[in-house]
């Protein structure tokens, strides 16, 4: 029999299986409480707004232009709209500098294939989105801690990526209530980090899927917005790269997601797009337009108050069960909290205990670290839990953990 293996690329190997992905299947199943998928609540989504952008569509001249193939770079009405928005965060810039993927996933997909040849090195957190680890994966790279407490030198840097066998080419981070931690990046931190990216002559990959999600505290210019003040307000000047979606603000289902860059790195973009799969849906990012024009701030203000709920009371339920010795982060926004369990501690095998003897679900800590280090913590998500559920939840895990340390 024919040996796939053996005639698979290389790459292959490095491709996993999402934990996050299969947990989500515990949904389905009545008896779990999930904290399990940093999903939005489906009970959120602006289902009637969708209905009528996809009947104006349907119902006009537009329909033709919907059903057909469209430009790779994206629905220019959508960018042009995302582009207003960016001014408003600092980031001054045209349609040309806004490109439409398949949800940001597909974005950090094409950044890891855009820049990565085997061997180089990619600088992420300890721990980090997994979704971004799987991206950069199947391009072969070696990875090193991504740092902003000065602990570092941009030489020792370059030292570890010439071990690797390549040069450092990026440095990835979620600095807003960040996926898995829920931590921020305060403004000092940013700046360090464009002050590296400039040593080492690297690219800024600023995930932002969670920008719009913050509920508490005062707001934090994006990276981009702070590298173009530096750069006099051009954003053709600038080595940061933002990538933002609609997932998490209106509906996942859609695939909608973009990019903000220098246009240089939109015109290679675009080239990966007309390979992989000429265009986004057009329909789609046409009713993503349409509901974004007519209700995005409502439609936000609405889930930050459900959300901002539901991270309060998680909170309070952690307080309230875990024992002492047991830490966890306080975001800001977003949908996540981080436990740091006391060492020894193994995330997965609690895991495991918890579906079975709890009936609660979380995601391991492991998976976040791409050096398999983690084993004592997990993520937990407040977004499709009520805060009855997040009470019940918490203090079934909190009672396990204590069972745990007295064994």
């Amino acid at each position: 029999m024919l040996n796939w293996e053996d005639i698979f690329a290389t790459r292959s190997s490095r491709m996993k299986a999402s934990e996050i992905r299969e947990l989500l299947k515990l949904l389905d199943r009545p008896d779990i409480i999930s904290f399990a998928g940093g999903i939005p609540d489906p009970a959120l989504f602006p289902d009637q707004e969708f209905k009528k952008a996809y009947a104006d569509i349907f119902s006009g001249s537009a329909v033709n232009a919907a059903l057909q193939y469209s430009v790779s770079e994206g629905y220019k009405p959508l960018r042009e709209w995302l582009a207003g928005e960016m001014g408003k965060l600092g980031i001054g810039c045209t349609a040309d500098n806004v490109f439409i993927v398949s949800g940001s996933q597909q974005g950090l997909d094409y950044l890891g294939k855009l820049f990565l040849s085997p061997g180089d090195t990619a600088l992420v957190t300890w721990p980090t989105y997994l979704g971004a680890l799987q991206a950069f994966n199947a391009y072969e790279p070696a990875y090193d801690q991504l740092t902003l407490n000065g602990n570092r030198t941009p030489d020792s840097y370059r030292k570890v990526a010439q071990e690797a066998g390549g040069r450092v080419k990026f440095a990835y981070l979620s600095v807003d209530f960040a996926n898995p931690t829920g931590e921020t990046v305060d403004r000092a931190g940013r700046e360090k980090l464009l002050d590296l990216a400039e040593e080492l002559d690297v690219a800024v990959i600023e995930d932002a899927a969670y920008q719009s999600l913050r509920y508490d505290g005062e707001a934090i210019p994006p990276i981009l917005a702070l590298e173009m003040a530096r750069k006099g307000g051009n954003i053709n000047a600038t080595r940061t790269i933002y990538c933002g979606s609609f997932s998490k603000t209106l509906a996942p289902g859609l695939r909608v997601g973009y990019i903000v860059a220098n246009a240089d790195i939109i015109r290679k973009l675009v080239l990966m797009k007309q390979a992989a799969d000429l265009h986004s849906s057009t329909i789609n990012q046409m009713a993503i337009a349409l509901v974004a024009e007519r209700g995005f701030e409502a439609q936000v203000k609405k889930i930050k108050a459900a959300y901002s709920k539901r991270r309060d009371a998680m909170l309070e339920a952690l307080g309230k069960y875990m024992p002492e010795g047991v830490r966890w982060t306080r975001p800001e926004g977003g949908m996540f909290i981080w436990v740091t369990l006391p060492d020894g501690f193994d995330g997965a095998d609690l895991l495991a205990k918890a579906i079975e003897r709890k009936k609660v679900a979380f995601v391991p800590g492991k998976a976040f670290h791409a050096d398999g280090s983690g084993a004592n913590t997990f993520r937990i998500s407040f977004s499709c839990a009520d805060e009855k559920t997040i009470d019940e939840g918490i203090s079934r895990l909190g009672a396990l953990v204590r069972e745990e340390m007295a064994a």
